[in-house]
């Protein structure tokens, strides 16, 4: 299996290259000769700006968040949603059908995201006293590999924007078609991006949290470009989607509650399908991935079984890493579509919706890229005390915190 999505992936950049190369050709040819309504200048100039935008403030963030965790984890989540509100209110300015709709999203996402916001509120100080402890020595060369990731994301990026454009030129069916399969395997290369970057970093602190040891971050790095990339590929595919069916779960089952039987029991067993999903797929299983070069599957299972022997599925699930980290690539979207969204409004307003959707997806995964090497010091520091919790490396931040759980579910 991991030779075959090692195969596929590889496949599906040279494909997806020839594919771009061929549809920007194209639409360069089409727009010189036809007098149709699109204009490159105009349609490329708020994109390619909202990806500049996007590795901009992508690398801020990334350097807020580990300065200053605190302002970071506030900020995200407190301003997010504002961000995501001002998202909806230019797409109902915009005023298509389609905008009006992505608008009326966007406000209603707002305000559950909001809404998580205050009830998550009371878990700030421990998120934040956790990226501290975890971040505090970060492994050697990291600023490098995250400007190097984030520059790779930004050529990327532009390349794909070509040809995006180039199909837009056309427009017809089978160019829509392009599209759709051009964003989805943006999706998955990013995603394989940022699981390189967690897989190498997370190995590093492993080892000096588990053992005292100070890895080399370029061997690291080399043994995951090596032996590796099919592992990656395969949790990359795999992590998002039981990680989005995971969720839904919970939210589900905390919605229904009691109150309905019926509706209970589908809740609960949607919950245990989740559940057993999460055991062979989950982000955690990366650590055992770089660390003893485990199938993907494996490693998530042995991670989880380690997480269950140490009793931290509940201090595991009230984490808010990996919300953190979301909340901040929705906001960094936000901003890069506030950015490309408002200059195609002002230059050529029919343009404005699909810059918006296009810039969001990118702004999004640059954001995810940069902060990835920190959700992997975390993930790490979980995955070493679970295996070994009387280890002198660390400190009381997690038997505080879990003390702190089981007074709260006492009362």
């Amino acid at each position: 299996m991991r030779k075959l999505f090692q195969i596929i992936f590889y496949m599906q950049l040279i494909l997806i290259s020839i594919l771009v190369i061929v549809l920007t050709i194209r639409g360069f040819v089409y727009a010189a000769r036809s007098t149709n309504d699109f204009h490159p200048e105009k349609w490329y100039s708020p994109l390619l700006g909202s990806v500049a935008s996007a590795g901009i403030v992508s690398y801020l963030w990334e350097w807020i968040s580990f300065h200053d965790p605190s302002k970071a984890i506030k900020t995200a989540f407190w301003v997010g949603p504002f961000l995501t509100g001002a998202v909806g209110i230019l797409q109902i300015l915009i005023g298509c059908p389609v905008s009006l709709a992505i608008g009326t999203i966007a406000i209603i996402s707002s305000v559950i995201q909001s809404l998580y916001t205050c009830w998550v509120n009371p878990r700030f100080d421990y998120a934040t006293k956790l990226l501290t402890v975890s971040t505090s020595f970060p492994p050697d060369k990291t600023a490098t590999f995250v400007t190097l990731s984030i520059i790779t994301c930004l050529v990327y990026s532009s390349f794909l924007v070509t040809g995006i454009g180039g199909a837009t030129a056309t427009g017809t069916g089978l160019d829509i078609l392009f599209i759709i399969v051009i964003l989805l395997t943006y999706t998955w290369t990013m995603q394989v991006i940022k699981n390189m970057l967690y897989v190498t970093i997370s190995r590093v602190r492993y080892m000096n949290f588990a053992c005292g040891a100070d890895m080399n971050t370029w061997i690291a790095f080399r043994d995951t470009i090596q032996h590796l990339v099919g592992r990656i590929c395969i949790g990359s595919a795999v992590v998002p989607v039981i990680g989005t069916i995971r969720g839904s779960a919970r939210v589900m089952k905390t919605v229904v509650g009691g109150t309905d039987e019926f509706l209970f029991s589908c809740a609960d067993c949607y919950s245990r399908v989740a559940s057993t999903l999460i055991t062979y797929g989950n982000r955690w299983g990366f650590v055992h991935v770089g660390v003893y070069n485990k199938g993907f599957m494996q490693a998530s299972a042995d991670t989880w079984g380690a997480f269950k022997k140490a009793e931290l599925i509940p201090l595991i699930d009230s984490d808010l890493t990996g919300a953190f980290c979301f909340f901040s690539g929705v906001a960094v979207g936000s901003i890069c579509t506030l950015v490309g969204g408002t200059w195609a409004l002002a230059i050529h307003k029919s343009y404005a919706t699909e810059v918006s959707i296009y810039a969001f997806f990118i702004g999004y995964f640059m954001c995810r890229v940069a902060l990835a090497w920190q959700q992997a010091c975390v993930s790490a520091y979980y995955v070493a005390y679970a295996e070994n919790p009387q280890n002198l490396q660390f400190d009381a931040t997690i038997p505080v915190r879990i003390e702190d759980l089981l007074q709260r579910y006492n009362v």
